[in-house]
C-alpha cells in the first residue's frame, strides 16, 4: 500500500527574487526533507548547498524549533531563513553612533 501524499510549499528567497517550490511529498515527510526534496540548491547555484542543509526554518512566518522533526500537514509553506548578515544590536548601534 502506498503512502498517502500531501501537498507542501518550500519558499526561499533573495533580496532580488525568490522561488516557492510545489511538491507532493509523503505524509510523516519533517520540514528538513522538505526542502532537501526542493532542489534549492539547483535553483540558486550561486549558494552554497549548506545554505539550505544548515538554515533555520520556519512554517507561515512562524520558526521551528526542531525542523528535522517536525512534521509537516497539508498546505503547509516551509520557509527557508538566510543567516542575518549583522548583529541587529551592532546594527542599530552603527547607526547611533553615525548620527551623532
Amino acid at each position: 500500500m502506498a503512502a498517502t501524499e500531501i501537498e507542501v510549499e518550500v519558499a526561499f528567497a533573495l533580496p532580488e527574487r525568490q522561488r516557492i517550490v510545489t511538491l507532493a511529498v509523503p505524509e510523516g515527510t519533517t520540514a528538513r526533507q522538505a526542502v532537501r526534496l526542493a532542489g534549492l540548491e539547483t535553483l540558486f547555484p550561486e549558494l552554497p548547498p549548506s545554505t539550505f542543509g544548515e538554515a533555520d526554518l520556519g512554517i507561515f512566518g512562524k520558526p521551528l524549533r526542531d525542523p528535522d522533526h517536525q512534521v509537516l500537514r497539508a498546505g503547509d509553506r516551509v520557509e527557508v531563513y538566510r543567516p542575518l548578515v549583522i548583529d541587529p544590536k551592532a546594527a542599530r548601534a552603527e547607526r547611533a553612533r553615525t548620527k551623532r
